[in-house]
Formats: structure tokens, C-alpha cells, sequence
């Protein structure tokens, strides 16, 4: 066995943090971390390894005439103007269905982007994203490369958020598929597995030649845990942004 030191201050940090209306984002990433999908789409900037599973996505699928990413990373200062600019245009009830305030928003994270059809006029803040064509495609093979579709048809009471197809939230592989395979939003999935404590009964799902196990650690904000896991298992930790951090465990089977 190995250890593995947890920190209290990783809660509001990681792919899985939930940052919504109820829970407000701890920290930006730093510029450096932040890295164009490509040059062809101008500013739009995603975290490095967020924005490296986009383009796989695109290259596999060879949209990049055909799917245009229109908004990544947001700073605070560029959410607090569009939230301004969206209630002075478009008014209160427009605004609270679909544009977050500053402080909690997905976009914040540098994990969230919004996507849309190549045409002629695309709407910046609800872009036109079918569910046929390539755009389609795309929502298909996304949970292989981490992403969800976050604000999903019939899901408003849970998100608090109108559906909004063309928006894409990497929470990484295999929280992903779990999610898609269990219809599960972000906020419910990090309910569930809250079930999977240290102690008790993990969450294993295998995919090819790896086995997954997940299971969550609470912890409080100035508190260090040690946690052991078995040798020659690769570990991955996140911050639910609430009271608890994700360890994603992973082994080669052969």
C-alpha cells in the first residue's frame, strides 16, 4: 500500500468541483494553466488538459469547419459585464435562465465551453446546437473524452438552469459516462457518490484494459488526511467545492 495526503484546501479544486447558484467558485486558474483548443477559433481558452480532450473530440470527428467553440474560460471581471450587460438587454427572467453571476459560473473554471453550429449568425449567450448532424455526433462521443452535456432537458428544478444544449462541462473519465449512463447531473452525481465513503463499499466500473474505483473522502478546510491505496494504481483527486474531495483510482488489468 501506498499513502496519499488529502488537504483541505483541495475541496474547491479539481474537475468535479460544483460551482452553481448554491455554491461559489473558491478559485480561477492561473493563466498559465489555460491553453487554445486551437488557433483557428481565436481567444477561447479552456484548462490545458480540458481543452487538448476538445480537440481530440474535433480531430476524431473533423468538424472544425462545422462546430465552432464560442466561449470558454471567463475571467470574474468578463462574467460580471456579460451578467450585466444580459439583465439590462434581455431582463431578469432571460438572465437567471440562462446567464450565471460572477463567482458562479462554470465558465470561471477554465472546464466549461460553449458550442455552435457554424453559421452565418450565432447568438453569443444561447448559440444554436441541434441534436442531429455533426453537432449531434459530437454529443455522442463526448462522455468517451470526459464531457456532459451539463444543463440537460427536463433536469431545470435540479440545475436551476433553462436547458441549455450547447453547453459542454469536462468532468473527466469515467465520471462522464457514469453520469450519462445513470442520466445524471452534476449535482446529483456528486450526491451519489457521496454514498462511496473511504470505508465502506467503492464504486468500480472497468473500460478496456483498466479498472476504475472512486469513493469520497469528507474533510473539512484546514484539515490533512492520509488515505491508503494499493501499489501500482495511478490516483486522481477533486474538490466537490462543497465538503469533500473524489479520489479516482485506476489499474491496468493486463
Amino acid at each position: 500500500m501506498k499513502e496519499v495526503f488529502l488537504y483541505g484546501e483541495q475541496i474547491g479544486k479539481g474537475n468535479l468541483i460544483l460551482v452553481n447558484a448554491e455554491h461559489r467558485l473558491k478559485s480561477e486558474p492561473k493563466k498559465k494553466e489555460l491553453e487554445k483548443i486551437t488557433s483557428h477559433y481565436g481567444e477561447v481558452f479552456l484548462k490545458r488538459q480540458v481543452s487538448r480532450m476538445m480537440f481530440h473530440i474535433f480531430h476524431e470527428l473533423q468538424c472544425f469547419d462545422e462546430i465552432v467553440p464560442i466561449s470558454g474560460y471567463r475571467s470574474f471581471e468578463e462574467q460580471r459585464i456579460l451578467y450585466e450587460n444580459s439583465r439590462k438587454e434581455k431582463g431578469e427572467d432571460f438572465t437567471k435562465k440562462y446567464v450565471a453571476r460572477p463567482n458562479h459560473s462554470e465558465h470561471q473554471t477554465g472546464l466549461a465551453v460553449d458550442l455552435a453550429e457554424n453559421t452565418e449568425n450565432i447568438d453569443f449567450l444561447c448559440p444554436h446546437f441541434p441534436r442531429k448532424g455533426m453537432c449531434q455526433k459530437f454529443r455522442e462521443k463526448a462522455s468517451l473524452y470526459g464531457f456532459i452535456e451539463r444543463y440537460p432537458r427536463d433536469k431545470e428544478e435540479t440545475t436551476k438552469i433553462a436547458e441549455e444544449p450547447w453547453h459542454f462541462r469536462y468532468v473527466g473519465y469515467p465520471h462522464s459516462e457514469w453520469m450519462e449512463k445513470g442520466n445524471m447531473t452534476l449535482e446529483e452525481y456528486m450526491e451519489y457518490l457521496k454514498t462511496f465513503k473511504e470505508g465502506d463499499q467503492h464504486l468500480i466500473t472497468t473500460y478496456k484494459d483498466r479498472e476504475f474505483e472512486l469513493f469520497y473522502v469528507p474533510i473539512e478546510e484546514k484539515e490533512r488526511k492520509m488515505v491508503a491505496i494499493p501499489d501500482r494504481t495511478f490516483c486522481q483527486a477533486s474538490g466537490d467545492n462543497e465538503g469533500g474531495i473524489v479520489l479516482t483510482l485506476w489499474r491496468n488489468l493486463l
